[in-house]
């Protein structure tokens, strides 16, 4: 019996689009058949790299012409619900860039018209299907650290609510692939050293919605007694290397980072002691894959997690509803970190928190800033006083 080739489109040809593209050209299952974009450039480069002569400026046109099995959308965060929204209503699979849409109400209307049509949403949390994950998963598995006992992320140092948005959402996938479900959440978050007030309340840069908090620190209750905690604090210069997790169990501690994991054989580091040294662990590679092409390696793990799941009739690892659920999360932690109190999860109210807490206030919802984060955060910092 032949197996199928997935046809793959991809919605824009940027950074992440061309990530997306070489990963789906690289898997043997998957056929990038379409390009789509606005800048006519970006399609001469990426279609001249893959040799694929399908290219589109409209994307009504090129799902209603190619009809493919999955459409990719790595476009900017305000996009994501209403070009999945049409995708969707074509009953096509998508592949959305995270977060999947800025606030609970998108992210249950895309899952409602999914089931409604029939089709998958896969959101890109590639450290989710990356190796240095796998290998994490695998050695907790066998029962390597003991019993999860406490998980702690931390980001690269970004405006914290800003970051959480953007990388917090990649942290949030991870953990939870490690201890499941969250069920509550605590937090405080600080703007110039005080906490923060609805006046605080600002739309991010690069279409990521609305947020709140310079320095934000959240405490995460999880099942089987295990706890986490997720650090998003700005930083004076942002450290690419700085996303992390770290994992503590009953007899040992395993560490992540994208593209690498290590494995520490006690519950308790201290420097200079020559038995507790940190080990790296073997990374768990897809099979078939080949790293002199031109995918990265959590790309091609992610794209063989979903031929896989359509193969099977069942959900990507990073699926529409976990995604969902992390977008729970970094609600519940904006909402903790303004009111001063533990969310329970997932909300009954499914408004946005930071939006509702203006309105309480009695101010209207904030104007957008700058999109480029260094010009929002120019202006962010004029604001507080600083210049």
């Amino acid at each position: 019996m032949p197996v199928k080739t997935y046809r793959v489109a991809i919605l824009g040809c940027r950074s992440r689009g061309t990530a997306a593209a070489r990963a789906y050209h690289q898997h043997p299952r998957t056929e990038v058949v379409a390009l789509c974009d606005l800048v006519p450039e970006r399609l001469e480069k990426l279609g001249g790299e893959l040799g694929v002569a399908a290219r589109y400026n409209d994307m009504d046109q090129m799902l209603e012409e190619i009809r493919p099995d999955i459409a990719a959308i790595p476009t900017g965060t305000e996009f994501h619900y209403p070009l999945a929204m049409r995708v969707l209503e074509r009953g096509i699979n998508i592949d959305v860039e995270k977060p999947m849409c800025t606030d609970l109400e998108e992210a249950d209307a895309l899952l409602a018209r999914a089931g409604e049509r029939g089709a998958r949403i896969a959101v890109h949390h590639q450290g989710r299907t990356g190796a240095a994950l796998r290998a994490i998963l695998g050695a907790i598995g066998v029962g390597r650290i003991g019993q999860v006992r406490h998980l702690q992320g931390s980001c690269k140092g970004y405006y914290a609510g800003y970051g959480l948005m953007n990388i917090g959402t990649h942290l949030l996938t991870s953990m939870t692939a490690v201890a499941g479900p969250c069920r509550s959440v605590a937090a405080t978050a600080l703007v110039d050293g005080r906490r923060v007030g609805p006046q605080d309340v600002l739309v991010a840069p690069g279409g990521m919605g609305v947020v709140t908090g310079e320095r934000t620190t959240a405490v995460l209750e999880f099942a089987g007694n295990v706890s986490g905690a997720l650090l998003q604090h700005r930083f004076p210069r942002v450290d690419s290397t700085g996303s992390m997790i770290e994992i503590y169990g009953t007899e040992g501690r395993l560490f992540w980072r994208s593209g690498a994991a290590w494995w520490l054989p006690m519950p308790h580091f201290a420097p200079g002691n020559p038995q507790c040294q940190w080990q790296p662990l073997e990374l768990a590679l897809p099979d078939g894959f080949d790293p002199a092409g031109p995918a990265n390696e959590a790309d091609y793990g992610y794209v063989d997690e979903y031929v896989r799941a359509l193969d099977e009739s069942r959900e990507h690892a990073c699926s529409g509803a976990a995604a969902r659920h992390v977008l729970e999360i970094m609600m519940g932690i904006f909402e903790a970190g303004a009111y001063g109190r533990r969310v329970e999860l997932p909300q009954k109210d499914r408004r946005h928190p930071l939006l509702r807490w203006r309105a309480e206030a009695g101010l209207e919802p904030p104007a957008p800033g700058a999109r480029d984060y260094g010009q929002w955060l120019a202006a962010e910092d004029r604001r507080l006083g600083r210049g």
